[in-house]
């Protein structure tokens, strides 16, 4: 069974003469998918800059990445995927979904020289950091709000709409008690969110403000 593969296109004016280039790559790159065994799904491409992100064609790539099982992308060379910063973090999200990346100047898998494999380890470990940093705020926010008398099993009534076209059901009181208790706005939307509440922090500030103003009232 052949893996399912994305390719993207680039070049980096909007000149008409460019388009042929376009042309060429797309035909170069199905064939060359073809002959390392994948299925193109679908073929993306921008006239763009290689150092902006915001390019349509590779913004729609990275959701069809997050949301489909890909396996491979294939691009013409590095460079056609981004250039300076742009074309670490793009390697970086292959990297994290499991993508393998595939350049026809390479003829195979994308030879990265060693610094860019020191850089994308980095990253790896920052992001695994950044992971387990945020767990620890859930779990310390968690027993906080427990100690300060948030009973769970009494409050978590696992309501709301996820389409968003309700307002969120949200236990105000304990809202109020870990404000006074001195958490910040961030620190109850995390807490709130282990014990099951999908409230963001601006949620939570708006409620409080909200409670502030009745109080006032």
């Amino acid at each position: 069974m052949k893996k399912t593969a994305l390719i993207y296109c680039r070049v980096s004016t909007t000149k008409d003469t460019q388009e042929t280039s376009l042309e060429r790559q797309e035909e170069e790159l199905l064939k060359f998918a073809f002959e390392q065994g994948y299925i193109v799904d679908q073929i993306f491409s921008d006239q763009h800059s290689g150092y902006e992100m915001d390019r349509e064609g590779l913004l729609e790539m990275l959701n069809c990445i997050k949301t489909e099982k890909i396996a491979a992308v294939f691009i013409q060379d590095e460079t056609r995927l981004g250039r300076g910063h742009a074309r670490i973090a793009l390697l970086h999200v292959m990297k994290k979904y499991g993508v393998e990346v595939y350049t026809l100047s390479d003829q195979g898998p994308i030879a990265l020289n060693d610094m860019d494999d020191m850089v994308l380890e980095i990253l790896a470990i920052v992001e695994e950091y950044q992971r387990k940093i945020h767990n620890a705020k859930i779990k310390r926010g968690m027993k906080r709000a427990v100690e300060n008398g948030y009973k769970p099993e009494k409050n978590l009534k696992g309501k709301g709409n996820p389409e968003g076209r309700e307002r969120l059901d949200l236990p105000i009181d304990q809202i109020v008690s870990l404000k006074e208790n001195g958490l910040t706005f961030h620190e109850i939307a995390v807490t709130l969110q282990g014990f099951g509440y999908q409230a963001s922090k601006a949620t939570v500030h708006r409620r409080y403000k909200e409670f502030e103003q009745m109080k006032q009232g």
